[in-house]
Order: structure tokens, then sequence, then C-alpha cells
């Protein structure tokens, strides 16, 4: 399959977070719960539309995508969250960028959340 051109992909807005917890808290049971909020706030058709996606998780901090046009909406599904599991957390968005790696270099800096590799090569 041909990978489709720049003009024609969706435009995705990335939000980095912080969860705080009163304790550990899975990838899986974080993405159950957002996907439960999500369909109880804006029902299934407001899901899809919104197209949320948790891209990294880790230490209690990540990145999470979602549609350009819906960063309100996926914003308000955050702040619905209150327990997890039985756990008390607060999920706190911490910015909003158009890249992933904007999203952690300015709002997840101290997180070894993405690395790219060093692309030292190219003067090589």
């Amino acid at each position: 399959m041909k990978v489709l051109p720049p003009t024609l992909r969706e435009n995705k807005r990335y939000l980095a977070f912080e969860l705080i917890a009163e304790g550990q808290v899975s990838r899986d049971e974080l993405i159950r719960e957002i996907f439960s909020a999500s369909g109880s706030l804006l029902g299934d058709l407001g899901s899809s539309e919104c197209n949320i996606w948790l891209f990294e998780f880790e230490d209690l901090k990540g990145v999470i995508s979602c549609d350009r046009d819906h960063v309100w909406q996926t914003r308000a599904v955050l702040a619905t969250i209150s327990s997890i599991k039985g756990k008390k957390v607060i999920l706190h968005v911490l910015g909003v960028s158009g890249t992933v790696l904007g999203a952690t270099k300015k709002y997840l800096e101290g997180a070894d959340i993405f690395n790219p590799k060093e692309q030292s090569h190219i003067n090589e």
C-alpha cells in the first residue's frame, strides 16, 4: 500500500499529561478507563470523531493523540477520570503540541518516554 501524502492525512494533536495517582496504574487500566469515560461523555459517535489514542505511557507520564478539531472534547474526557480500579487519580494535561517530539521536549523534558535516536549519521 502507498503512504498517503501529507495533504490527505488527518491532522492530529498530541496531549502531554501526567497521572497523579494513589498507586501504580498500568497502561491497560488507563486505556480501559479513557475509552469508558469517552463513551459515557461523548457517546459512540463523539468518541470515534475524537480518535483518542494513548500513544505512550510510562512512569505516570504519557502522550495521548487526538483529532485536531476535538482537542477540547478530549481534554473534557480526561478531566472526568477520577478513579482507576478503585485508586483515586487526576489526569493533568501539561500541554498540547502538533508533534510527538514537540510534546515530549516541551512538556515532558525529564521523562524517558520518547528518546529519538541521535541523528549523528547525517554529518558522517
